[in-house]
């Protein structure tokens, strides 16, 4: 894994940088979460509130919304679709998305409706690292390690 302004950035997922969203690509479905870098600027997240599974949705309008103690945000889809799963975990136990962004702390599985069309914004490998470090200082931004409660 990459790291940027000690945030990591996996290189094979793609990311709308502007909106700290990640998608990976798995067949014709794209599992979904916030960055490292979302959830370090959000900190400890204390709900998590999805859409529901069999919901379309359109690239850019909310699939999720998160709260944490200094922000309440909406999750946006990387594309086009149709939610086929959502995390159910993160019900109880919102905090996964801090624990494990890119892991555990998915958000949702959207069954993408034209992959080639909604992915020309979404950058990856060296082009997001990039793109994230332009971001990262022309905010001031640096993740940095916090304590996470449970």
């Amino acid at each position: 894994m990459s790291s940027v302004n000690k945030c990591n950035i996996p290189e094979d997922l793609y990311y709308l940088v502007e909106k700290h969203v990640w998608a990976k690509l798995e067949g014709d479905v794209v599992i979904v979460g916030l960055t490292d870098v979302a959830q370090n600027l959000a900190r400890t997240i204390i709900s998590a509130s999805l859409k529901a599974a069999g919901k379309r949705v359109k690239k850019g309008k909310s699939i999720a919304t998160v709260e944490s103690g200094k922000w309440v945000g909406p999750v946006p889809s990387p594309v086009n679709g149709e939610i086929v799963e959502i995390n159910e975990v993160l019900a109880t136990a919102p905090s996964t998305i801090n624990h494990d962004p890119y892991g555990e702390g998915w958000v949702a599985k959207i069954k993408f409706d034209d992959w080639q069309a909604d992915s020309v914004d979404l950058v990856t490998g060296q082009d997001a690292l990039r793109s994230y470090k332009e971001f990262l200082d022309a905010e001031g931004i640096s993740c940095e390690p916090i304590a996470h409660e449970g």
